[in-house]
């Protein structure tokens, strides 16, 4: 089966139990690490309108969701190979991926990866401005509105800052 549908598959089993749970599913992964298949499953707190962030989660209610899961699936049965299980947060470091996180997460601290350097670096850092026309604006540590083409960078994450 397609890494895809197991993803739609998960997204489907999953949804009324996180919405009674006051969960979201962040992403799924369906990937071979090695010799071993994995199907990773992100979850985080529900958003309301307004919230900064999003309630944290617990390993409760990973552990909840994975025995809500394991369950289904093994019901279900779509998955041909052997694979583990890993029900976990998107962590503090949480990957910016929908329009939908980089409108939540704006004024938040992020951190942009690039495939190729733009002026000498090959990771920005700063205030989220926003997603606007293809492009992740943000503001620089010296207040510079510093502007990059979404597909030059390769990951966009929350910063973690210590």
């Amino acid at each position: 089966m397609a890494k895809k549908k197991i993803g739609e598959i998960v997204a489907e089993e999953l949804a009324p139990f996180l919405k009674e749970e006051g969960l979201e599913l962040f992403r799924t992964e369906f990937v071979k690490e090695g010799k071993d298949w994995f199907l990773r499953v992100y979850i985080e707190g529900a958003w309301e309108e307004g919230q900064d962030a999003p309630p944290p989660i617990d390993t409760d209610k990973c552990e909840k969701t994975s025995r809500f899961l394991s369950a289904r699936l093994d019901e279900l049965d779509p998955i041909q190979q052997a694979y583990y299980l890993e029900v976990s947060s998107p962590g503090i470091d949480r990957p910016l991926l929908s329009e939908k996180d980089f409108s939540r997460f704006k004024g938040s601290l992020i951190e942009v990866s690039l495939y190729q350097a733009i002026d000498g670096k090959k990771s920005v850092q700063g205030h989220l401005q926003g997603l606007k026309d293809g492009n992740i604006v943000l503001t620089d540590e010296k207040g510079k509105e510093v502007v990059i083409p979404q597909e030059k960078a390769s990951k966009t994450k929350l910063a973690f800052v210590f």
